[in-house]
């Protein structure tokens, strides 16, 4: 099938590197533009942007697609290229712009589309022949990490662990005007084990979503597939994290902390001040026992090399993996060579 393909980090390149991989035609790439990072900030290609310059697809890196907004210029670009892509469909992942109507117009099924070369019968030569039925436009497909309605948005997989959430998975959702409201064509659960951090999470639901949107563009080519209607019940908005919810707030009861941890593991991180110093929290589990009595929340309440046990609102959690400004993610033995850290010592919310 033709597509084109519209994706960012590291979860949409697996997508984009599956449907390459089944054969299906790659006919543009839209993705965001390059941008600063590293100590250096120097501007960076988005991981689908690598893959697609591997493989020699062609690329559209429009700073926004609304005709009417800031970047005219870019969305007309990425309008024409979109138009002479002639695709039968695109497939979208964790893009980062929002698709305005008139690409759901441009990929839908009233849209004019490409005439698919045929055998000519006079005879003639199929590469100058032209049979008189288009090639069917299927629409936009969207690759969304959560099962909706739940977790509609942009963080649906960071929500869901600090949620605790016990499952999860991916839908195959056929876009509409609205912010991931879509009929549901396919999808399929996973349970979300007690040490997934959004990056193992997200690991396990890029590989369902690649193999689910193959299974949904193999139906649609023979118009098997069945839309659903997203249930009006249970609604929930996944907002973007702001790197301001990554300071550790030790009044918090344990477990919620421990699941902001992982939530935020590997960004933003969860952060917290101690000594001076704003540390990032990579890995910490909630205990059953209280602290003890009279304890401040933050406060250490014991040190030693297989975690650092600090007190919260309702009882205790142990950090096992921590990184100092500048450094490297260290487990507490590696990092209490380092740090002279005792209990008594107070962790402090950081302003991240």
């Amino acid at each position: 099938m033709r597509l084109a393909f519209a994706g960012t980090p590291d979860f949409a390149r697996v997508a984009l590197q599956h449907l390459h991989a089944a054969g299906h035609e790659i006919a543009l790439v839209l993705t965001q533009p390059d941008r600063p990072a590293g100590r250096g900030m120097k501007l960076h290609a988005s991981s689908v942007k690598q893959f697609a310059l591997e493989q020699g697809l062609p690329i559209a890196q429009p700073r926004s697609l609304r005709l009417d907004g800031k970047y005219p210029d870019d969305a007309a670009a990425a309008r024409a290229a979109l138009l002479a892509a002639h695709a039968e469909a695109i497939v979208v992942a964790a893009y980062g712009l929002i698709l305005p109507q008139w690409v759901l117009d441009t990929m839908g099924a009233d849209a004019p589309c490409r005439p698919k070369l045929g055998t000519d019968p006079s005879g003639g030569s199929a590469a100058h022949a032209m049979a008189s039925v288009g090639v069917h436009k299927l629409g936009c497909f969207n690759i969304h990490a959560s099962i909706l309605p739940r977790w509609r948005g942009a963080a649906p997989i960071q929500r869901a662990i600090e949620a605790g959430d016990v499952e999860t998975g991916v839908t195959i959702m056929q876009m509409d005007a609205g912010l991931d409201t879509g009929n549901m064509l396919l999808a399929h659960t996973t349970e979300i084990l007690a040490s997934d951090t959004t990056g193992s999470l997200q690991e396990r639901l890029a590989v369902l979503g690649a193999r689910l949107m193959l299974l949904a563009l193999e139906v649609a080519s023979v118009n098997a597939l069945k839309p659903i209607a997203q249930q009006a019940q249970g609604v929930t908005y996944a907002h973007k994290i702001d790197k301001m919810e990554a300071a550790i707030d030790w009044a918090q009861d344990a477990a919620q902390i421990a699941r902001r941890v992982r939530a935020f593991n590997p960004a933003p991180g969860a952060t917290a001040m101690l000594q001076g110093e704003t540390l990032k929290i990579w890995r910490a589990q909630a205990l059953a026992q209280p602290a003890p009595a009279g304890t401040p929340a933050g406060s250490v309440v014991a040190v030693s090399a297989e975690g650092i046990v600090v007190a919260a609102l309702d009882s205790m959690l142990i950090i096992t993996e921590l990184q100092r400004p500048g450094a490297k993610r260290l487990s507490v033995a590696e990092f209490l060579r380092g740090f002279d850290l005792q209990p008594g010592m107070v962790f402090e919310k950081s302003s991240s």
